[in-house]
């Protein structure tokens, strides 16, 4: 059972508005099972909205559009849907009763446009809409269903919610969904977790899949089951070979971050942590202090313009020792012969060490990178 995203407005077209939309409705649609094959998005013009729509039904069992639902001239939906379905709008009386109470009820004069919200797809099931005044409706040919619902986030949030799962799941008899699990590895390139997992990327159920960014590499483990348990253990299968493999490089899963893996380290350890560093725009410090949350592991950070040559490890122990901490962390991020180069020193009484690296990437990049790979010499040594 596939189905197909269309985000619809002139706006998002032209990079002025990020589509949230999309990404809400697709998570949506793994929950009970159905699979996303194609989003798209599309500018407020009657011609192109219909031949999307027509497209999508060509190929998807489900087509979700959202936008363009509203009052005004450039909401073309409700035509762009009939034009795509060979059916012609109608006004529904009922509906713009709806509506005029909806503005009622908010003490709101209604304009004469509003009606236009009124007006829907010949043969098409409308939703009505509590929380706004744009309502939906779901238009089903046979073989394939296209559900219009409005771009305003938080009414599109609610109807899919409370009236197109329940629908979805009743219309096509679903009874599966989709869970993903993303694993979180720091300090091998993507190439070298691939090396590592390259079988398990050819799996059918689950599907395994990588997506690097700022020095940590995901492992996207998707399986599709009849139940929340069967799906579990799907992923849980793959997680522990994974795991195996790949060790202390993996430091969480969905939502943990880096910076929250450091702070259970130092706490399972019983340290505090000050930093010193430059060319990283302030991101060491800010990563632990916003993970820190009042527990006092985080002692302070400072910000120094320095380049490669400083002694890292006298430098982490000067911040270690100023502040009352037990460990020093210091991260220079430096120019040298037109390349990058990070270098990172720790200090414990224990002893000390330091490391460098390489960066190749966009100058731009530089402050996300020096921090990943900070914190995780922290966490790790």
């Amino acid at each position: 059972m596939n189905a197909e995203i269309i985000a619809i407005g002139t706006e998002i077209v032209l990079g002025d508005l990020v589509d949230t939309n999309t990404a809400h409705i697709a998570r949506k649609l793994r929950s009970i099972g159905l699979d996303v094959l194609y989003t798209s998005a599309v500018g407020d013009n009657e011609d192109r909205i219909a031949d999307a729509v027509r497209h999508g039904l060509k190929r998807s069992q489900v087509v979700i559009t959202s936008g363009g639902l509203g009052p005004t001239v450039d909401d073309m939906t409700r035509a762009a849907v009939a034009r795509a379905t060979d059916r012609n709008l109608i006004f529904d009386e009922a509906l713009f009763e709806q509506i005029r109470q909806r503005f009622a009820r908010m003490g709101r004069q209604m304009t004469e446009n509003n009606k236009a919200q009124a007006w829907r797809p010949e043969g098409s099931t409308p939703i009505e809409n509590p929380v706004g005044t744009a309502p939906s409706f779901v238009v089903d040919t046979g073989e394939s269903v296209i559900i219009s619902l409005p771009g305003v986030p938080r009414e599109m949030e609610f109807l899919l919610e409370d009236a197109v799962l329940p629908y979805l799941r009743q219309r096509f008899n679903l009874n599966s969904l989709i869970k993903v699990r993303v694993l979180h590895v720091v300090g091998l390139g993507e190439s070298v977790v691939d090396q590592h997992v390259s079988d398990l990327e050819k799996l059918s159920n689950p599907v395994v899949g990588l997506n690097a960014h700022y020095g940590v590499v995901d492992i996207r483990i998707a399986a599709k089951a009849g139940s929340e348990a069967e799906a579990d253990q799907l992923i849980a299968d793959v997680e522990r070979t994974a795991r195996e493999r790949l060790g202390e490089a993996i430091f969480g899963a969905d939502s943990d971050t880096l910076e929250e893996a450091v702070m259970a380290k130092l706490a399972e350890r019983g340290e505090q942590v000050a930093v010193v560093e430059s060319g990283t725009l302030g991101r060491i410090a800010g990563k632990l202090a916003q993970a820190d949350q009042g527990r006092g592991l985080f002692r302070g950070g400072e910000i120094k313009s320095l380049d490669g040559s400083v002694d890292l490890e006298a430098l982490a122990k000067s911040a270690a020792e100023a502040s009352g901490a037990n460990c020093g962390l210091a991260c220079v991020a430096s120019v040298q012969d037109k390349a990058v180069e990070i270098s990172v020193g720790l200090w414990r009484a224990s002893g000390a060490r330091h490391w460098q690296f390489k960066f190749g990437g966009h100058p731009a990049l530089v402050p996300d990178w020096a921090a990943t790979m900070a914190l995780n010499a922290l966490r790790r040594y």
